[in-house]
């Protein structure tokens, strides 16, 4: 990992000097461009076209069989099968305490506004099957819809070359959460079948799309944005540590190599203002990073300019460059990372602590691990119930609440030159004509 020396200047313009692997993202905007407008033209057809070009898969069934699914779930290993079911309940747990209850404002006697919550109906669920198998973003992506209300949802996931199908633990993952809508389709072109719909399949639209995946699938997601919802862009994953003297290396090591082989255009990034700190975690990286088992990948990630150790002057400046840099996953591994909270503004999410480390997020933290990437977490949030949910106002007034603002109404409309709105209300308090009926609330 290269060091970027920021002492003595000002960490918050400083963040530019960690950029993300832009150009690939640049890249796969242009790529996921032209295979989602594919699939919108030609279906079935340029998805088979697809999953021969990028997963080396020829005549598999598209849509997964019932029995298969059913059959996933049988054979599923005891151990992983009490893990999901845990991280099924934790994260429902989460999830439910995201969902805002009705709220009626009554603004005077006989005016009332309600905020309510509604859910989509359908949603498109796109699971990751590549480098590895992501039965959690199964979890994380259908337990919060299935909390929100959402009635139907279809899962994606690419085909295994090995048999041209959707691997078992992904299958056993939704069979646990009584998902029968399963396709094996993979990348860019699964996120534009979701969105697009796919007549030769009977793959019916959906109202929005979710997911982690790599850069295509999150370029995918911009070029859909308007025809459905989507999260975020939950693309490569990134981690950025702040630590000061009082942390573990080792176990600050262990979390940066933890993201890293994810993808080899994983961000993992140390902000510290110990340099005895810095030196070391250097050192434990090169030594965990060369037992692991993804170590080629490992070292492709943690060497590419999206990865760093920065040395900045003191916590204050850690906490600015951590908020422009605004990272997918935040720890806090120094003496009082509580202290710190207040101030730590833009982050997908944050672990407190050197024992909350973002492999307890990955899996059972009841957390969401799908979220905000390349800087999003400035605006964005992470994938929870409320993605699945549209705020809905429901105005009720009677009559004499209308006539006391009805006065305000005409004035405003007059202001905005448009008459015809106030006369809509002066209209109610017409005389009525004979052997007609005034309506009330």
């Amino acid at each position: 990992m290269r060091t970027i020396d920021l002492r003595g200047t000002a960490a918050r313009d400083a963040a530019a000097l960690v950029p993300r692997a832009t150009e690939a993202r640049d890249n796969a905007l242009r790529v996921a461009g032209e295979l989602v407008a594919d699939v919108r033209d030609r279906g079935e057809a340029a998805l088979r076209e697809q999953a021969e070009k990028f997963d080396g898969v020829t005549g598999h069934t598209l849509r997964v069989p019932r029995a298969d699914i059913d059959a996933a779930v049988d054979g599923l290993d005891a151990d992983v099968r009490d893990a999901l079911e845990r991280a099924i309940e934790n994260v429902r747990r989460a999830s439910a305490a995201q969902v805002p209850p009705p709220v009626v404002t009554e603004l005077a006697p006989g005016a009332r506004v309600t905020q309510r919550w509604q859910p989509v109906r359908r949603v498109g669920v796109y699971v990751p099957g590549g480098k590895a198998v992501y039965p959690s973003s199964v979890v994380m992506n259908v337990v919060p819809a299935q909390v929100a209300g959402v009635s139907a949802v279809a899962l994606a996931s690419p085909a295994q070359r090995s048999d041209g199908k959707v691997h078992p633990t992904i299958l056993a993952a939704a069979g646990l959460l009584g998902v029968d809508e399963v396709y094996a389709i993979g990348g860019a072109g699964a996120i534009a079948a979701l969105a697009y719909g796919v007549a030769d399949i009977a793959l019916e639209p959906v109202d929005v799309v979710t997911g982690p995946g790599n850069n295509y699938v999150a370029a995918a997601k911009r070029h859909v944005a308007g025809v459905v919802g989507t999260d975020s862009e939950a693309g490569a994953t990134e981690i950025l540590v702040i630590a000061d003297d009082s942390a573990d290396a080792a176990l600050v090591a262990a979390d940066l190599v933890s993201q890293a082989e994810h993808d080899e255009q994983a961000g993992a990034v140390l902000v510290t203002d110990s340099a005895d700190l810095a030196e070391a975690v250097r050192a434990a990286v090169q030594d965990v990073a060369s037992r692991t088992r993804h170590a080629e990948r490992v070292r492709t990630a943690l060497a590419g300019t999206q990865s760093a150790i920065v040395l900045v002057d003191d916590l204050v400046a850690a906490v600015a460059f951590s908020n422009a840099y605004a990272p997918e996953h935040l720890e806090v591994q120094t003496r009082d990372p509580e202290g710190l909270l207040p101030e730590l503004t833009n982050a997908g999410a944050i672990f407190l602590g050197p024992n909350s480390p973002v492999s307890l997020g990955d899996y059972l933290a009841g957390s969401n691990h799908v979220l905000p990437t390349g800087g999003q977490a400035r605006y964005a949030a992470g994938l929870g119930a409320q993605t699945f949910l549209r705020a809905q106002q429901i105005i009720a007034y009677d009559r004499d609440a209308l006539a006391g603002v009805a006065d305000a109404i005409v004035a405003l409309a007059e202001a905005e030159a448009l008459p015809a709105h106030g006369e809509a209300v002066t209209a109610r308090f017409a005389p009525v004509a004979a052997g007609s009926e005034a309506s009330t609330i």
